[in-house]
């Protein structure tokens, strides 16, 4: 009997990516969950993998990490190539570039604003805020434009690049915070991609804690409770240190 598919997902992250295709697959598959400790991924899970990255799949062929890599493994080996379009393909070079954008330009735009924000560097007039914040406007902007005129970001179907993108300006604002309220038109495919089924049920599993509604407003949704946890532990570790 072939091992079934296992997906390790490490909770309030991009892996939530492949929870939603599982579940828009309607596939049978073992979930394991895993809590932030209380920011980053708890030992156990970063032993699965040598960079300690999320997510992680495994079937009988090994371990798979990569968002991506872990997207494009399930939809063609379990889901003969759903929600993929194909070369030849009306608008396969839309889909290719959108399905790439989230991790090649979205989401290091947001990562660079979460770390300064992380590291309280906030003065708008400071050049480094200054640069991320025209990074992330110009790369929103632009995912605006292109949802004015389609439903979805390859086209009028919903795809593998949705599914990549949504996570990037949902979840990941509870690390970087930002406004939406200048891309109207984002904020429709977010909701549009929120009313999915296959959606609903896997942040259900996924992330039963969550409050999707916050995560789906113009407004930036609270800040993730472990960021402050993380930092007091910090200053409590820097003080022991100090009187050792």
């Amino acid at each position: 009997m072939s091992m079934p598919l296992r997906v390790h997902h490490l909770q309030v992250s991009q892996s939530e990516r492949v929870v939603w295709l599982c579940e828009e697959l309607g596939l049978e598959y073992k979930l394991e969950l895993y809590p932030r400790d209380p920011l980053f991924a708890p030992t156990v899970y970063k032993q699965m993998h040598v960079l300690g990255a999320a997510p992680v799949i495994e079937d009988e062929n090994g371990k798979l990490a990569e968002s991506a890599a872990c997207v494009e493994y399930i939809a063609q080996v379990y889901g003969k190539g759903i929600f993929f379009v194909k070369p030849g393909e009306k608008g396969y070079s839309e889909f290719l570039y959108w399905f790439h954008h989230a991790n090649g330009t979205l989401m290091p735009a947001l990562m660079r604003l979460y770390s300064l924000q992380g590291a309280g560097v906030s003065d708008p007039e400071n050049p480094a805020v200054k640069r991320s914040a025209e990074r992330v406007d110009a790369v929103l902007s632009a995912m605006d434009a292109k949802l004015s005129g389609t439903r979805y970001l390859a086209g009028d179907e919903f795809t593998a690049a949705d599914i990549m993108s949504l996570v990037c300006v949902t979840t990941i604002r509870q690390f970087a915070q930002m406004d939406l309220k200048s891309y109207p038109d984002v904020l429709k495919w977010m909701r549009l991609c929120s009313e999915r089924e296959g959606y609903r049920r896997a942040m259900a599993k996924g992330d039963p804690e969550m409050d999707l509604e916050a995560q789906l407003g113009a407004k930036s949704p609270p800040q993730f409770a472990g960021i402050e946890e993380a930092r007091a532990k910090a200053v409590e570790e820097k003080q022991w240190r100090s009187k050792a």
